[in-house]
């Protein structure tokens, strides 16, 4: 990670990402098992993203309450601000349902999640580089991170060629 700090007092962003690493890591199977638990083929899923939102509830807002009681926020929110999260909620909201729906289609855990893991990243470099372009312009793109792009669309391409059953 050139540039960055990955030891020391600046480190802890990462232990911080791997918490979703493990948590996403874990989030199709979960998912896909609370869906079949339901017992209702038809509406499992939906019955299953209900939970999903009572989790947000719980974490996201409950959540986010203590934290910023304890840090002794003003509780003042710009409009601007409010905008764009909700946006991303959305977004995040949106992938979710995604993911039931390909489970729908009779899509597995493995290879929905596999895609969405190696496709996620591509659409997530390209957002950030259109909203926040690299200094320089993208020739100043390392080629290793054009690399890294092309592995990610493999790994989903050769997950989706040669899944479990093929």
């Amino acid at each position: 990670m050139a540039g960055e700090q990955v030891t020391g007092p600046g480190f802890m962003w990462l232990a911080f990402a791997m918490i979703s690493v493990a948590s996403w890591g874990c989030y199709g199977v979960l998912l896909h098992t609370g869906q079949l638990s339901m017992g209702d083929p038809e509406n499992g899923r939906y019955k299953a993203f209900l939970f999903v939102g009572v989790s947000y509830l719980l974490v996201a807002v409950i959540g986010s309450l203590i934290i910023l009681k304890l840090n002794g926020s003003d509780f003042n929110f710009s409009a601007k601000g409010m905008t764009w999260s909700t946006i991303a909620g959305v977004a995040g909201a949106t992938g979710a349902f995604g993911i039931l729906l390909a489970f729908g289609a009779k899509g597995t855990p493995p290879v929905v999640m596999s895609i969405v893991f190696a496709g996620a990243p591509i659409v997530n470099a390209c957002v950030a580089m259109a909203v926040h372009p690299p200094k320089g312009g993208f020739a100043a793109l390392n080629w290793e991170f054009l690399l890294g792009i092309v592995f990610a669309a493999a790994g989903g391409a050769l997950v989706t060629l040669y899944r479990p059953g093929t």
